[in-house]
């Protein structure tokens, strides 16, 4: 990781996800009732609550309307879930003005040609290794780990790691006291 990606990791304070081909693998599946099936990565959510355990604060934004995203950001602790969003830039710029944050205080984790417009507003853009070609091109970072696979635990360690907090994540886990809170 070159020095210049790590300083960008350095500073951000709040990671924006999207939720399909991101925190998923990309696949849906429906059963005969129309019910709704996705796939999440228990590395991922492991990695979602350490960035909030840090104080780092996660969104999710995603173009498709998905009660399962939705139950499992809630799950994880995400308090900042917009689903069923087609721009959007608009609430991401609405949580820049809530949390008073810049651009370069932001990340954000991408995989298709929706992301785009808001890749090209933050500070560091992040592209899952199986994202298609324009968000691979337009990336500031690609991860090793494709998305629904590890992807958003690859990026939250790699913002703790450079904010200094990722050895006290660790920690906490040796910690029988403090384990539950995490």
């Amino acid at each position: 990781m070159d020095e210049v990606l790590r300083k960008k990791l350095k500073k951000v304070k709040m990671v924006v996800l999207d939720a399909d081909g991101v925190l998923t693998d990309g696949k849906v599946t429906f059963d005969d009732t129309g019910r709704e099936w996705c796939s999440f990565d228990v590395k991922d959510g492991f990695g979602v609550r350490a960035l909030i355990h840090s104080g780092v604060i996660v969104a999710v934004i995603s173009g498709r309307m998905s009660e399962v995203v939705k139950n499992r950001a809630a799950m994880l602790g995400i308090k900042e879930i917009y689903i069923g969003v087609k721009e959007k830039r608009h609430p991401y710029r609405e949580l820049l003005k809530r949390y008073g944050l810049k651009k370069e205080e932001v990340a954000y984790v991408a995989d298709d040609v929706y992301d785009l417009p808001l890749m090209k507003e933050v500070g560091i853009s992040i592209a899952v290794a199986d994202s298609v070609e324009d968000v691979l091109r337009e990336a500031d970072y690609v991860t090793r780990s494709c998305g629904g696979r590890g992807a958003v635990r690859e990026v939250a360690e790699a913002v703790l790691k450079e904010k200094g907090l990722w050895d006290g994540i660790v920690a906490i886990l040796f910690d029988e006291k403090r384990r539950d809170n995490l």
